[in-house]
């Protein structure tokens, strides 16, 4: 008689684990998951966007997490009338291609009418947190979202992901709440309102180690090009309408690139042949300063200049 073969017992069906998400996978559905919060959250917002590669980037993920709906939010760029061309140009040509709508605090309208004055250096960054606050209020904005990132500064590491404004726009630490578990509170009384930073935990290098991924167009200022420039306290300037170069400040033409775009008063180049996006990750892996710290002459006011601006409303 033939033996049977006994039957072998077997565990309930194991269900194949999910594939791990890369950190710019993670990165981004996080800045997604900001994004959607906001919208359900907040009855008016505005994005600011200045041509820059943060808020480039940051605008790239909001067209990923609504579309192919439009951006339930408008753009804000405060424009100080000092900017690079190249910059202004790239800008107009986004909100362009996406049907997007952009509105312009400018500096140089409140210069003009008397309720700025222009500073002895020159540099109108500081000038433009006026414009901004007025667009906030005549915009009835309740979120403000901008591209600030924790590895850029001292100050903008204290940040919250939801930073809460007073009624006067101005930044207090003590007052920001806990984020435990990415759980964000937009509560605000009425005149206050919310920056919202969906690239804080994004560094210099997983911004262009995304635009790589992304295959995202930047202004060319961001790669090396040949430009005049003059030197100024250990940076290359460019001159330009807001008034350099001074006397012994020698004009000359070097190849250079930008970490970060601002205004031309106060935003410097480097010296670099990183033409590619692959040349410019690889130079900055190789980097031991910040980009804020090499080439933005703003941040070198004080120890305390960035917190000092952002007390007073300034992004």
């Amino acid at each position: 008689m033939a033996m049977k073969t006994p039957a072998v017992l077997t565990g309930p069906q194991q269900t194949p684990a999910p594939p791990l998400m890369t950190h710019l996978e993670a990165l981004e559905a996080e800045a997604a998951h900001i994004f959607r919060e906001v919208a359900g959250e907040f009855d008016r917002s505005t994005l600011l966007f200045s041509g820059g590669k943060d808020s480039i980037v940051m605008l790239h993920v909001a067209l990923k997490a609504f579309g192919p709906a439009p951006l339930p939010f408008s753009l804000l760029h405060v424009d100080t009338g000092h900017n690079f061309p190249e910059v202004i140009d790239y800008r107009d040509r986004v909100v362009e291609r996406h049907g997007l709508h952009l509105e312009v605090a400018s500096v140089q309208s409140y210069i003009d009418d008397g309720r700025l004055r222009e500073r002895p250096d020159g540099t109108r960054n500081p000038l433009q947190t006026v414009p901004l606050l007025d667009a906030v209020r005549t915009g009835r904005f309740g979120a403000v979202f901008g591209g600030g990132r924790r590895d850029e500064e001292k100050a903008r590491a204290k940040e919250r992901v939801f930073s809460l404004r007073d009624e006067f726009g101005g930044w207090n630490p003590r007052r920001q709440r806990p984020e435990l578990w990415q759980l964000y509170n937009g509560h605000h009384q009425p005149g206050e309102h919310v920056r919202v930073f969906p690239l804080s935990n994004w560094t210099e290098l997983d911004v262009w180690q995304y635009i790589e991924r992304e295959g995202i167009a930047l202004p060319e200022i961001y790669f090396a090009h040949r430009r005049r420039v003059f030197p100024r306290d250990g940076m290359w300037l460019a001159p330009g309408a807001w008034g350099g170069p001074r006397d012994g400040e020698p004009l000359g033409e070097r190849q250079v690139r930008y970490r970060t775009v601002g205004d031309m008063s106060c935003t410097g180049a480097i010296d670099s042949s990183a033409s590619t996006v692959g040349a410019v990750i690889a130079e900055i892996v190789a980097s031991r300063v910040t980009e804020r710290g090499a080439s933005r002459a703003d941040d070198r006011l004080s120890e305390a200049a960035m917190e000092d601006r952002k007390r007073e409303g300034y992004f």
